[in-house]
């Protein structure tokens, strides 16, 4: 569900531009950005690095292996803390908390600003597929140059304006959670997964995987675009671009 999390993400992060504590269109993309980005942490607690026949292979979560081996050691940590994948993490009252509270501690430097922005750049574009073809390194690398780029140029209008990003860090994670509510498979009952006996909450309108999931990201990221072009003012812009020609 990497590429609906995302949409969902984006999607979600541009309805509530106007309630933002973003200013200036490089800000108002970075919060959507965010948005999008952290929708996929929750997917924080599967993944790994294997090797077949000497050439390594990551496996696991869009989020895992969005940064190669960082990424991948940091979900294995991460899973075994949330006692497997859909557990700790999907928890809809801690897991926002505790990510939200990384993100204060990263949000206190400018150089864990643009990490954490960063981040939620490379999770987007791994779950949406817009990734550097080739081997496992250029596609790491290229993901990696994009992030933090992007980052950078974002963050570089304002190096004041961070206090905004635990609030998109915790809201991209509800997102995540709302949306896994809606599958089969569900989430956990908050708190109820710490002994590993956790029960199950979910509205099971679909699989994970389902044809549903497709027309879902066209809906959500056409979404996406025209609320972030109305909030920002793109909309007007281009009308009045337009408006001579007509």
């Amino acid at each position: 569900m990497g590429p609906t999390h995302a949409a969902s993400g984006l999607a979600v992060g541009a309805a509530a531009l106007p309630l933002a504590p973003v200013t200036g269109l490089p800000g108002q993309l970075a919060w959507v950005a965010a948005w999008g980005g952290f929708a996929l942490l929750p997917d924080l607690d599967q993944g790994g690095l294997h090797w077949r026949r000497a050439m390594p292979r990551l496996t696991g979560s869009t989020v895992a292996r969005t940064w190669g081996p960082v990424t991948t050691t940091a979900a294995s940590v991460v899973g075994f803390l949330a006692r497997g994948h859909r557990q700790g993490t999907h928890d809809v009252l801690l897991a926002p908390t505790v990510f939200a509270l990384l993100a204060v501690a990263a949000a206190l430097h400018p150089v864990g600003a643009l990490v954490l922005l960063a981040l939620s750049i490379g999770l987007a574009l791994q779950a949406l597929h817009v990734v550097v073809p080739g081997s496992i390194a250029l596609t790491v690398l290229g993901n990696i140059a994009v992030s933090f780029g992007g980052a950078w140029w974002l963050l570089a209008s304002d190096v004041l304006a961070y206090g905004w990003l635990p609030w998109a860090v915790a809201g991209g994670v509800v997102v995540h959670i709302v949306g896994d509510a809606l599958t089969v498979g569900g989430v956990p009952v908050p708190l109820t997964w710490i002994d590993g006996r956790s029960r199950r909450v979910s509205l099971r309108l679909f699989r994970t995987g389902a044809p549903v999931e497709a027309w879902l990201v066209g809906l959500l990221s056409a979404s996406a675009l025209v609320l972030l072009a109305l909030s920002t003012g793109l909309a007007d812009r281009a009308w009045s671009v337009m408006d001579p020609l007509r």
